[in-house]
């Protein structure tokens, strides 16, 4: 088990490691916890510079999609896909239908949808060789396809939340700094300038941060200024880990609310956000709306349903920041507290396997 040897959260019911030189997939299938229901999160495809890397990531997701799910009210456990992008040229469609039968092996203890560097299109090659497979195109009147809209609008609520409880007002007025402009960012983007927010961009790929600037009438910085941004609000919504003590040091916005995963470096950055009075509103509470999504196209919820539950976001940050209140805590280590509290009181599933493959 040297994987775990340098992480901190709590440990994994299993770890299976993806393995297929025809195919040049390489990767890991973290199951963190099934007791809520099968292990459920998205597949990330991205390059690591070394597999070392790609396991810590995939461990840390996986965790915190365990807590996501809790806290979203969702029957399933948390679990996470994350590949390596293999170097050259590849076939993609071959790639995924063989982390379909890797999912397949796992008899459904695992559901899987598009995360980072996927698409619906990876997901339906995917669904070639297994079932347990979400964010698949959507069928009129029925949950599925693209989650990040969702992603987009549970983040919207809970940062108006966030901003009445830090600032006392509406969004409307108020600085936004985003960073990271893919899809979720951008759907972000559209509903804080409908709302009177002034918008101040990051974004790597040229051309990308203009086309939005010039939509919204919004200020642009290069991504390694974009933390230092003089607004009253930040929202990552790129890759996890940006927030060290460093960052937090050149953090000059009062409220941190955004869409990406694992924004903390280390569980101890919650405490020194607060300690400099910046409010952060845990991620995984947040962003849940994707894999809402996701847990309705598969359990066979209505369009309906999904809304109702993301919109409901903001009410279940609330009640993270009044126990980080009532404990005297951060409110990453009360939403850390309340998520395995849940987990920890629900039945055991049969059939969980405590086991490395």
């Amino acid at each position: 088990m040297t994987r775990l040897r340098h992480f901190a959260g709590s440990p994994p019911e299993r770890v299976v490691v993806l393995d297929d030189a025809r195919a040049r997939l390489k990767g890991v299938v973290v199951l963190h916890s099934s007791r809520l229901g099968p292990a459920a999160g998205g597949c990330r495809f991205w390059r690591y510079p070394n597999m070392a890397a790609l396991h810590f990531d995939a461990l840390r997701l996986a965790e915190g999609m365990s807590y996501k799910n809790a806290l979203a009210g969702l029957p399933l456990g948390g679990g996470k896909a994350v590949l390596a992008l293999p170097d050259g040229p590849f076939d993609r469609t071959r790639l995924f239908e063989a982390v379909g039968r890797a999912v397949a092996d796992l008899g459904g203890n695992y559901v899987m949808a598009e995360g980072v560097g996927t698409t619906i299109a990876d997901m339906s090659a995917v669904r070639r060789t297994t079932d347990h497979v979400a964010g698949l195109p959507a069928m009129p009147g029925r949950a599925g396809g693209d989650p990040s809209p969702w992603t987009a609008r549970g983040v919207f609520r809970a940062m108006e939340v966030a901003a009445h409880y830090r600032f006392g007002c509406k969004l409307e007025g108020l600085t936004v700094a985003v960073q990271g402009l893919g899809n979720v960012g951008t759907h972000l983007c559209a509903l804080l300038h409908r709302a009177g927010v002034r918008l101040i961009l990051a974004e790597p790929r040229p051309g990308v941060a203009d086309a939005l600037a010039a939509r919204y009438d919004a200020a642009i910085l290069p991504p390694d200024q974009i933390v230092g941004a003089r607004a009253d609000i930040f929202a990552p919504c790129a890759l996890g880990g940006i927030l060290d003590t460093s960052a937090i040091a050149a953090l000059r916005a009062k409220l941190v609310c955004g869409a990406a995963n694992n924004v903390l470096a280390t569980p101890e950055d919650g405490d020194r956000l607060a300690d400099r009075g910046i409010l952060y509103a845990p991620d995984y509470v947040v962003n849940a709306g994707g894999i809402i999504n996701v847990a309705a196209e598969y359990l066979g919820w209505d369009l309906a349903e999904v809304e109702r539950r993301v919109e409901a976001t903001g009410t279940r940050l609330e009640r993270v920041l009044a126990s980080a209140w009532d404990e005297g805590v951060a409110p990453s280590r009360a939403a850390d507290q309340m998520a395995r509290r849940m987990i920890r009181d629900s039945p055991v599933r049969a059939g969980r396997s405590l086991l490395w493959a």
